[in-house]
């Protein structure tokens, strides 16, 4: 954990007006993706690949959505010989921190799960940051695995931008994945082992209820 974490860490209560969630940047809901993928038929996995922040948070939200089989932290934007945790800290190595969204598209569709992304996971206007996390490893980025990822992606954030959903432009990168990288153990489920660190209960704790409210049939307590 770097210095600069900690310091946000033992200044959490401080944080609390700065904390990042798409709720406050939004002044309405965010609308379904006019363009998405069809139900599948039968249950399968597929997987996306996001950035908006620090991963702790974005993980804990997708770990509480109904037809998520898996969600880690990990690093997407750079080589695998940086894709650790003190060098991608420095903000010169091109990865993002990230999350792997494994899936069954049979109960949850790639548009669904970025619609929660816009809606409660970050704030999509902030420009290489996330409430008090400053830097290009925390800036908002889908990693699109498939010419449909894509699609879907930068169609969704035509419509939202057309819609003036935000009070500010969407400043979201809709870039090819290259890799992930699964991050270190210890930040593994860090916001569930960790709930009382003023940093996850100002910063990431409030994703996780904007999700139960706004999402109630997408919600699972699990």
């Amino acid at each position: 954990m770097t210095s600069v974490r900690i310091s946000l860490i033992l200044l959490g209560s401080l944080l609390a007006a700065t904390a990042c969630n798409a709720k406050a940047a939004a002044p309405a809901p965010v609308p379904a993706p006019v363009v998405d993928a069809a139900r599948a038929a039968a249950p399968g996995k597929q997987a996306a690949v996001v950035s908006g922040g620090c991963f702790w948070g974005v993980q804990a939200v997708f770990q509480h959505v109904k037809g998520v089989i898996s969600a880690t932290s990990g690093y997407s934007g750079g080589s695998a010989r940086t894709a650790d945790y003190e060098t991608v800290s420095t903000g010169e190595t091109g990865h993002a921190e990230s999350v792997q969204i494994v899936f069954d598209p049979s109960q949850i569709t790639y548009g669904e799960l970025l619609r929660v992304f816009f809606s409660v996971a970050h704030d999509p206007t902030q420009l290489n940051r996330q409430g008090p996390d400053a830097g290009t490893q925390y800036r908002s980025s889908i990693f699109y695995a498939n010419d449909e990822q894509k699609k879907i992606a930068e169609s969704y954030i035509t419509q939202l931008d057309k819609a003036g959903v935000f009070p500010r432009r969407i400043v979201t990168q809709v870039v090819a994945l290259q890799a992930f990288y699964p991050a270190e153990a210890h930040h593994q489920n860090y916001a569930a082992l960790h709930p009382n660190e003023p940093y996850i209960y100002f910063n990431d704790a409030p994703k996780v209820e904007h999700l139960r409210q706004e999402f109630p049939d997408l919600y699972t307590g699990k």
